[in-house]
Parts: structure tokens; C-alpha cells; sequence
């Protein structure tokens, strides 16, 4: 007697239903995705108990004739694919012909719809995999699909089934991730009767963005576009200040599908160096398209990976649209006035947000609102009262009269510019110059604060001048090398001996000269004339100590930047050191000849605006 049996229809969708439905979002996403493809412009999705006791989906597209609705339900049964060669030119969501009968067989199921060119529709219902009733019935165009007490018929995976607001949750980003692949389509989402979520249809998708990402996120975004052939890379990322604990804000598209991929993200990131502290991640909305024949969506049942015929590619155009868009308004932020805010057409965004409480409050941190986790705040106190400065009556940076400008008093029109405009390049100053900045004092020994015209500038000096040293060793060749009259000797570990060795070479090159000493201990010739010549073995300590955390995971690159970063922590000019008027003006050249002074190798920002407006309205004037 043979062992090997063919499994029941009903057994096999079952087993298949556990591929393509992992929960109700699971379920959604299909459901949402078959409308898409019948080229809907209107969604609604109704939810009741987190989607275990009903999803009903319904939407306005082609509709099907009742031979088709019966067909939809049958297993690999699909108008979306043909031959062979359709498998890999797939142009729509869903392909396979497995979603339909994998949610019938673990669920209540009825599906009721209406082609364009019918007068009447079919309602079509299931048990468990199994057709109870089909019967014509009057419904507008469209497809209306309920899915009612989920897995009621394998016990087993309903005990899986999180709480009804962990549930609803993972309903939410589903149909949020869509909405934002799709503005041009309306949705809804409603739970218990009542509406969640509600997204007109729109043609701007920065609209469409604020709308799912939040009001936090107005202001704050940069608009990425780049094109590599028929390769383009849109859509909109954060200011580096706007950012989350995970990466669960990061919305990723390849030809309108919502996908999970490590090349994008890892690139999108990239993109963003240095500008991002460790373990914060920015929120992004990317939409990659390009041709069909270029990527496999048929590689994980759920739909939501994909691969590339040339990862390195697409990574390559990610990373680089991101940086120029960030580049792009982090220039216009910097476009600092001398009078009144004026209005431009270039997007911008400044290095910290504007405090929304005032001066006398506390400044707006970024908060993980959708973390599963508490909220997290840790915003810092501010308060300008008292202020101990040092007032300079004299200083080498000209005023605005000096440098040839007129001043005049603010009038009722002045007052009603928006906070945060954007400046054109016509303004009082020339645009991205701190040299031209009218410095008032230095406060604590550790800020330097400036007069811009239409805000007051603050400017964290350790944080400035270690990205001015930072970026003056990545130079290398422009550097002088100083030999020290006594070398000085390190000792190390064997662990640490064996990283630093590898480096040696590459660390001339910015001007250290380390050689080994016998055993693991290493003397050190020379440093670069930017740094302090005093404890160099303590510099040459962490530099090992962090190659060796670092791993060999990481590129010779990367591992050369983390040492520049320590060396320019260590060449740069102290917190709490008081600087002269000649040491400031000095040090706002410097940051203009930097190509991103906005943000210390760390990923800090060495800057912060208050606009005039913020400052009155804490005064209530």
C-alpha cells in the first residue's frame, strides 16, 4: 500500500493559506492590492475586533462577471499572468492566483461584485473552503469582499492572533504604507464603526505624506529626485533632526509595491552620513521605478521582497539622491537674512526644529510616537534668563551697515511672515556665509551666539570645529605633519595590535605616523599641526580599541572615517573653553569652507535658528 496521498483541495489552501496569511493585515494587503489592480479610485476598508471578527473590503474598479468571481476562487487561478515570460515582466500587485482561495479556506467568505457592463452582480459565499450559496444580486460597480471570524476553522493559528489593538495596529501601516504608494487613490479605514484613518485622493504626494507621517514632518522634508536612465529614484525624506528608534517609519516602493529591502535601506542611510547620531533612523518615503524585466517580485510568498538584476545599481542612485537632497536644503537653511524672512521656491529645512513652546519652554524633540514601546521624549531644557554673555564692542566681522546694508524697522507686514520661510538668495546676506554673521557673545564658553537678521543663530563650537577638523584630515594631502622632539610609546593589547597594524599606512596619509615597536607597542613620530601633540597614546588607544569593535564587517572606509572622527573629537576646541573675537571669526570661516557644516562627524548638529517670530511670540509681543 503506497504512503504517499494527495492532500484535499481544502487541506492543501489551508496549508497555502499559512504562507499567504500570517494575520488580518495579511489579509487586508491582498484584498487591498486585487483593488488596486482592478484600477479602483476608492477604498474603503472596514474593520471589526482587530480583524477577527470581520475585514470587509470594498472598492469601485472593473468589477467581475460572475464566471470570473468563480474562477477567482479556485487556487492559481489569475488574469494577471499567461507564459512563462509574464512571470518575469510582472506589471501588477498580485500574480499568483493564491490569495483569494487561501482567505476562503480559513475564514467566512463572501464576495460580491458587478462588472461595468453588467446590470446585475453575484454574490458568491464560503464556509471553510467550501461554496455554500451563489446568487445574482443588485450592486454598484465594483468588488465587495467580507472576510468574517478568521482561521474560526484552525484554532491553532487563532490563538497566534495578538490583541485587538496590536492587530488594528499592523492594519493601520499596512493600509498606510499603501495609501502612500498610491495618493491618487481615496481611502478609509474604519474599526468598530468608527473612521481611523481617511485620505482623499490627491495628485501632490507631499500632501499624501504629511497626512500619514504627521504634522511633525511639515517643514521638514526634503524632496528626492534623481533619474539613472530608466532608473528613477522619488519621493521625500526627513530633516536629520526628525528621526525615530527604529526604522519603522522608512516606507520603501519598487514600481508602486510596498517592499522590505536591505540595499535600499542600507543605501538610504548611507545617504544620510554623518548626519544621523547612532541607532536613530530618519522617516523616508522612496519610490523606485523601472522596468519591469529589471526586478523578481516571485521571491517570498508575502510579496514583500524583491530582487534586482543590478543591486548595485539601484543602491548606488538611492544613496545619491538622498545626498543631494539633503545637501540641496541643507544649503537653502543656511541662507541667513538680514532682515526680514523673504520667500523662495527651493524647499529647506534648519538643522534643529523651531521651538514650539518658546524660548522659555522646552525645545520640540522628535518623539517615537510609533514605537511599540513608551514614548520617548528626553528633550532638554532651555532657558535664556539669565543670560551671562560676553558683549564684544569690538569684533572683526562687520555689521550690516559696515558691509554696505541699510536696516530698518520691522513693520505690521513683517509680522505676519510664516515662522520658518525659507530665505531666496536676494536676502541681506550672501547665502551659507557664518563669516558674515554679526556675532553677539559667547555663552557658558560653549555657544556662540550670532545675529542673522531674521533669527538668532547658536552655534556649538566643539561640535563646529570638529567638523571642520574632520573634514581638514579627510583632505589628507593638504595637511602638515609635525615630528614630535620626543616620540611617544603606546602599549596595547594583542587584539588591538593586530587592527592598528592593518591601518598604518592609510594614517600617514592624514598625517599620524605610528610605527610598530617591537612586540605590541607602537611609537608615534609625528601627528598632523591641527592637533594637540599632548596624549597621543591615549588617541592612539581608541583608535585601535575602535577598529576592533568595529569588526572586519565593516569597509576600510568606513573604519578610516571612524578613526578621523576620533582624532577630530580629539583636535577639536574644547566645551567650556572661552574663545577671542579673532578665534570665533576664524572658526565661522572655517565652517564655510566645509561641504557640510551643519553637522558634526557624530551626526550632531553644530547649529540651531530661533526666527525673530518665535522669539516675540515668547515675549508675547
Amino acid at each position: 500500500m503506497t504512503k504517499v496521498r494527495i492532500l484535499p483541495d481544502i487541506l492543501s489552501n489551508k496549508i497555502a493559506a499559512g504562507e499567504v496569511v500570517e494575520r488580518p493585515a495579511s489579509v487586508v494587503k491582498e484584498l487591498v492590492e486585487n483593488a488596486l489592480d482592478a484600477k479602483s479610485r476608492s477604498i474603503t476598508i472596514d474593520i471589526e475586533k482587530g480583524g477577527r471578527r470581520l475585514i470587509r473590503v470594498a472598492d469601485d474598479g472593473c468589477g467581475m462577471v460572475p464566471d470570473d468571481a468563480m474562477l477567482a476562487i479556485e487556487r492559481y487561478a489569475t488574469s494577471k499572468i499567461h507564459t512563462d515570460e509574464d512571470l518575469f515582466n510582472i506589471q501588477t500587485l498580485g500574480f499568483r492566483g493564491e490569495a483569494l482561495p487561501s482567505i476562503a479556506s480559513v475564514s467566512k467568505f463572501t464576495l460580491i461584485s458587478r462588472a461595468e457592463d453588467m446590470d446585475i452582480g453575484c454574490t458568491l459565499e464560503m464556509a471553510g473552503g467550501k461554496v455554500t450559496q451563489v446568487s445574482e444580486t443588485g450592486a454598484p460597480r465594483g468588488t465587495l469582499i467580507s472576510v468574517a471570524h478568521l482561521f474560526f476553522n484552525t484554532p491553532a493559528r487563532r490563538k497566534f492572533l495578538k490583541g485587538e489593538g496590536t492587530e488594528m495596529g499592523h492594519i493601520a501601516d499596512t493600509v498606510s504604507a499603501i495609501a502612500l504608494a498610491w495618493p491618487q487613490v481615496r481611502f478609509r479605514l474604519t474599526h468598530n464603526g468608527k473612521v481611523v484613518k481617511s485620505w482623499p485622493a490627491t495628485t501632490d504626494l507631499r500632501q499624501r505624506v504629511e497626512e500619514v507621517l504627521g504634522r511633525e514632518v511639515r517643514g521638514h522634508l526634503a524632496p528626492v529626485s534623481i533619474s539613472r536612465g530608466d532608473l528613477t529614484v522619488s519621493g521625500f525624506i526627513t530633516a536629520p533632526e526628525i528621526t525615530r528608534s527604529t526604522t519603522q517609519k522608512i516606507f520603501l516602493f519598487v514600481n508602486g509595491r510596498p517592499v522590505k529591502d536591505r540595499v535600499i535601506l542600507n543605501t538610504l542611510l548611507s545617504g544620510y552620513r554623518p548626519r544621523l547620531m547612532k541607532g536613530r533612523f530618519p522617516m523616508a518615503v522612496l519610490t523606485l521605478t523601472l522596468p519591469f524585466d529589471w526586478v523578481d517580485v516571485n521571491v517570498h510568498p508575502a510579496k514583500n521582497e524583491v530582487r534586482f538584476r543590478d543591486a548595485s545599481s539601484v543602491g548606488s542612485a538611492v544613496q545619491e539622491g538622498v545626498r543631494l537632497a539633503l545637501e540641496s536644503a541643507e544649503k537653502a537653511s543656511r541662507r541667513f537674512g538680514g532682515g526680514r524672512p523673504l520667500t523662495a521656491a527651493t524647499p529647506s529645512f534648519s538643522p534643529m526644529p523651531m521651538p514650539r513652546e518658546g524660548l522659555a519652554g522646552r525645545v520640540a524633540e522628535p518623539t517615537a510616537l510609533f514605537d511599540e514601546g513608551p514614548e520617548m521624549t528626553g528633550e532638554p531644557e532651555t532657558s535664556f534668563a539669565p543670560l551671562p554673555l560676553q558683549p564684544w564692542q569690538e569684533t572683526d566681522t562687520p555689521s550690516l551697515s559696515e558691509a554696505g546694508e541699510t536696516e530698518r524697522p520691522l513693520t505690521a507686514e513683517d509680522e505676519k511672515a510664516p515662522e520658518a520661510a525659507p530665505l531666496s538668495t536676494d536676502a541681506f546676506q550672501p547665502p551659507g556665509q557664518f563669516a558674515h554673521l554679526r556675532v553677539i557673545g559667547q555663552h557658558a564658553n560653549t555657544y556662540i551666539l550670532c545675529d542673522a537678521g531674521d533669527g538668532l543663530i547658536v552655534i556649538d563650537q566643539h561640535a563646529a570645529h570638529e567638523r571642520v577638523v574632520f573634514e581638514q584630515l579627510k583632505r589628507g594631502g593638504t595637511l602638515h605633519s609635525q615630528r614630535l622632539l620626543v616620540p611617544e610609546t603606546v602599549e596595547l593589547g594583542y587584539r588591538e595590535t593586530d587592527a592598528l597594524e592593518g591601518i598604518l599606512d592609510k594614517l600617514v596619509d592624514f598625517g599620524l605616523e605610528v610605527e610598530p615597536f617591537g612586540g605590541t607597542t607602537f611609537v608615534v613620530k609625528s601627528v598632523p599641526s591641527i592637533l594637540s601633540t599632548d596624549s597621543m597614546a591615549g588617541l592612539i588607544s581608541e583608535i585601535a580599541e575602535q577598529r576592533v569593535r568595529m569588526g572586519k564587517t565593516d569597509t576600510l572606509e568606513q573604519s578610516l572615517d571612524a578613526c578621523l572622527i576620533l582624532m577630530a573629537c580629539h583636535g577639536a576646541i574644547r566645551a567650556g573653553q572661552a574663545l577671542s573675537p579673532k578665534e570665533i571669526t576664524h572658526l565661522l570661516t572655517q565652517m564655510d569652507a566645509c561641504d557640510d557644516p551643519s553637522f558634526c562627524p557624530h551626526g550632531r548638529p553644530t547649529w540651531i535658528r530661533w526666527s525673530t517670530g518665535s522669539l516675540e511670540r515668547a515675549f508675547k509681543r
